[in-house]
């Protein structure tokens, strides 16, 4: 097993480009750093340094490796769709140059708002619809790997389209495309991540790992809460505490030899400055225990 450990900017409560209830981002890499991290995803484009020199500059000063960038957007829409192929345009032109950096992380838009809770996009797709989908994923797939050699992976994600096992199931069907194969949004949807990924290891070369409080999810769901409330009462939590079997899950990591990236995605938007890096360096601790339990194994 060589598996690499790495985070996210998400983990520091960062969902957008600039937002006042950020952490800085000098003080999100430092505290990435200074967790033990070796690799870290560039977040929403625009909140860390985007200039090559600047960014690598500052990745080399703290050790850490780029992993992976991220397209989030509706992907039952042409037009928007059209909009995430010109921002991989914007953001393949930096990630080309660092080696490291070979996925491009792909999300559908929540059918719910955000902050609000409401239904803007219908829950379940309808055959036409589910059929425009795919053809929404695989322009963008095909065009990362035709222009820049990026390999596009899908994550499936709580409120969106692909939510559950079977929508999963049928996404792997209809398309060629490998996975992101996020526990924490897996075991969100009622999916169990350890038998999913002992089945489909062979179409999910990147992981993000988290777990899921469902005591909360089950209040959210009684209240009518939004996800982004829901996350600030931390629905997703540290890989130790949720309902996700995490050592199960790195013993199937080493039994299939899995050789990349599980990066540390948990969701925490917004969060006080200074409550991620504790949380940060107890998962890192964590996860390197377990994954060398399930290496002895």
């Amino acid at each position: 097993m060589n598996i690499k450990i790495g985070t996210a900017p998400d983990s520091w409560g960062v969902w957008f480009p600039q937002n006042e209830k950020q952490t800085p981002w000098e003080r999100c890499m430092d505290e990435m750093a200074q967790s033990g991290y070796e690799g870290i995803e560039l977040g929403p484009w625009g909140y860390l340094p985007n200039d090559y020199n600047q960014l690598k500059e500052e990745l080399d000063k703290r050790n850490l490796k780029l992993t992976a960038t991220t397209l989030v957007g509706d992907l039952t829409s042409d037009e928007k769709t059209s909009e995430l192929i010109a921002l991989l345009d914007e953001m393949a032109g930096l990630q080309l140059r660092f080696p490291t950096a070979k996925y491009a992380v792909l999300i559908d838009d929540c059918y719910t708002d955000l902050f609000t809770g409401e239904q803007i996009r219908p829950q379940v797709l309808n055959d036409v619809e589910w059929d425009k989908f795919i053809q929404n994923i695989n322009r963008i797939k095909n065009h990362a790997k035709a222009k820049y050699g990026l390999q596009v992976v899908f994550h499936s994600h709580a409120q969106s389209h692909v939510e559950t096992e079977e929508e999963i199931e049928r996404l792997l069907r209809d398309t060629d495309i490998d996975l992101c194969l996020d526990t924490g949004h897996h075991a969100y949807a009622d999916g169990d991540p350890v038998a999913f990924m002992r089945k489909h290891h062979a179409r999910i070369p990147y992981l993000h790992i988290k777990s899921c409080d469902l005591q909360v999810r089950e209040k959210m769901q009684k209240e009518g809460w939004s996800f982004a409330k829901a996350v600030s009462e931390d629905v997703m939590c540290e890989p130790e505490l949720g309902v996700v079997d995490m050592e199960a899950f790195f013993e199937v990591l080493n039994d299939i030899q899995y050789n990349g990236w599980a990066i540390v995605e948990q969701d925490m938007y917004p969060a006080p400055f200074d409550k991620p890096f504790p949380i940060a360096k107890r998962t890192k601790e964590y996860l390197d225990k377990i994954g060398k339990k399930a290496d002895i194994k």
